[in-house]
């Protein structure tokens, strides 16, 4: 025989009943809160600075210029022996004996030289220009590499890295190609040079930014922000929203030993963090680690109201679950 249990429905007017003003919570969270964001972000809030350009690395560190411009033209910058994607000049970055760097090949080949030759070979009306790059073009590759690494030596040895106080030699055409290439940065045309990408709409970055970190100008103003790849700044320009916050657990990894000392450095971050995101994504799966909300019963406190007034009982034969 089946037994029908009837179910009513509460009365709300039983319930017990407090007196609760919404607009005053309201405008007492609005206070709280901006007072936080603006308190918080008065001590840590970043920087606007504005975007760093070739024109505005030429106008402010002109000296760096010649010398970068003649390090590409030597072949002896950070790009021109990185490697892997950009050329076959470095071995690369490896783990556990696998060349992560080369494994992708070079999909992006720059060569160093055509960073200044190539803006340089577009400009028109300049005929001092004109044979300074026909004396580079028709001198054999031994003989330009001595010129550019010549001068470049010069460069290091004058006070201040001032060309104008570099020791005379025989430099061929490195000096003239230089200081063209600083006036043609000074101009703002280099910038579309590099960043043309074979249509009407220049955004390949890729060749300006290469051409800027191997200049010391970068580094310099990194460090001033305490941006360096031994400090442990990070800065989020507006408009770039989420910015660099969420990748800090990402630069960590750089400030600590052995990562803050290996050549291998940043292959052996990507690895780790690699291992990190799998961890996360199987972490229901791992015995143990899967455990932790149970052993550690956090939700307990935050719900304690709830759980001081629904203690659980335990099932005869069982002892009680810790939640």
């Amino acid at each position: 025989m089946t037994t029908l249990t009837r179910h009513t429905t509460p009365d709300s007017h039983s319930f017990a009943r407090r007196p609760y003003d919404l607009v005053k919570e309201l405008v007492a969270a609005l206070t709280v809160v901006g007072l936080l964001s603006l308190g918080l972000a008065a001590v840590f809030s970043s920087p606007d600075e504005p975007a760093i350009t070739l024109a505005s690395w030429a106008k402010a560190a002109p000296s760096d210029v010649i010398a970068t411009a003649t390090g590409e033209l030597a072949g002896t910058t950070t790009s021109a022996t990185y490697g892997p994607p950009y050329n076959h000049n470095g071995s690369g970055q490896s783990v556990l004996g696998i060349a992560l760097q080369r494994l992708g090949g070079t999909r992006i080949p720059v060569r160093s030289a055509d960073l200044v030759l190539g803006p340089l070979d577009a400009v028109r009306g300049d005929p001092a220009l004109s044979s300074a790059l026909a004396t580079w073009g028709s001198a054999p590759s031994a003989q330009r590499t001595r010129w550019a690494t010549s001068y470049g030596d010069a460069l290091a040895r004058a006070p201040g890295g001032d060309p104008s106080k570099a020791a005379t030699g025989d430099y061929g055409p490195v000096p003239a190609l230089a200081r063209s290439f600083l006036g043609l940065a000074r101009s703002g045309g280099l910038e579309g040079s590099l960043t043309a990408s074979g249509n009407f709409y220049g955004g390949d970055q890729t060749r300006s930014l290469l051409l800027l970190s191997d200049g010391a100008y970068l580094e310099d103003l990194a460090v001033a922000q305490r941006l360096g790849g031994d400090q442990w700044g990070m800065m989020n320009e507006t408009g770039n929203y989420p910015g660099q916050p969420w990748m800090w657990l990402y630069t960590f990894w750089y400030q600590v030993k052995p990562f803050s000392t290996s050549d291998n450095a940043d292959a052996e971050v990507w690895a780790l963090m690699m291992v990190l995101t799998l961890g996360l994504m199987f972490l229901p799966l791992i015995p143990g680690l899967r455990d932790v909300p149970r052993l550690v019963p956090v939700h307990r406190l935050i719900w304690r109201d709830y759980y001081r007034d629904h203690p659980r009982t335990p099932r005869a034969g069982a002892s009680k679950a810790p939640d």
